[in-house]
């Protein structure tokens, strides 16, 4: 299998039957005009709404790649920023489907829509869209419990209460599997403190092959390494991403 980071969130993963494009948002290295050449068939997938996880270009797509085929968070279609027609497959929490080359099962998030867990050719495979410990920063050592106004979302939260239900995903997930060979998830420094909290939580409770991080691309792709010591100390593989169109063989 062939891993390529498109951008933030997005990535394109090529196996010997199929190509699985995730979460595309921006292509600064081309790499998709590339991949639309292929003869293999195509599944690309959304997570949830938000413009960084979803945009309407992968429609575009079907025009020069007939053989594609789309797998979109139902919550895409409830914000209205796709049609029923545009989707081969709308899939919420606890949803599945497959053919004869993948199958897909729809997990939860903390934020919007959903997470991937996709199977191929052997291989499992986990992008968790969204899901995150979000506001791992307030969880400091002097934190007592409670609500802590958070200036940047203008709202007040209560961090504890918002990590139970990341860890309920969590949860949610392992009674599926407890194994992965490759898991996207996120490692955003603009969290703050602790923002590989959600991260290191994830590989405490999974068997990780490689663990990718995505989702730092306003903090900078060396922020994401910070992941990769703690990741080695759990025995998982870990990729030091250093640009869009970077490629990492499995």
């Amino acid at each position: 299998m062939k891993l390529t980071y498109l951008f933030h969130s997005g990535f394109a993963l090529e196996t010997c039957e199929s190509i699985l494009v995730f979460d595309y948002w921006l292509d600064p290295a081309k790499v998709m005009p590339v991949l639309l050449k292929s003869d293999k068939p195509m599944y690309v997938f959304a997570s949830h709404f938000h413009e960084d996880h979803f945009n309407r270009d992968i429609f575009s797509w079907k025009s020069v790649k007939p053989n594609i085929t789309y797998l979109l968070s139902k919550d895409i279609l409830k914000h209205r920023r796709a049609n029923r027609e545009d989707a081969d497959v709308w899939l919420a929490k606890g949803g599945s489907w497959q053919d004869g080359i993948i199958q897909v099962d729809a997990m939860g998030s903390n934020d919007s829509g959903v997470s991937w867990i996709v199977q191929t050719e052997g291989k499992r495979i986990f992008h968790a869209g969204d899901l995150n410990n979000w506001y791992a920063r307030f969880l400091t050592d002097d934190y007592v419990g409670g609500t802590i106004y958070s200036p940047e979302f203008g709202i007040c939260i209560n961090p504890e209460k918002e990590e139970k239900r990341y860890l309920g995903e969590l949860k949610d997930i392992r009674k599926l599997t407890g194994r992965f060979d490759i898991a996207m998830f996120p490692v955003d420094g603009r969290i703050g403190n602790g923002y590989t909290r959600g991260a290191r939580q994830f590989i405490d409770r999974f068997q990780v092959g490689l663990l990718v991080p995505m989702h730092f691309v306003a903090s900078g792709f060396q922020s994401a390494w910070r992941m990769k010591e703690m990741a080695h100390a759990k025995g998982v593989d870990f990729w030091c991403i250093g640009e869009e169109g970077e490629s990492k063989n499995r």
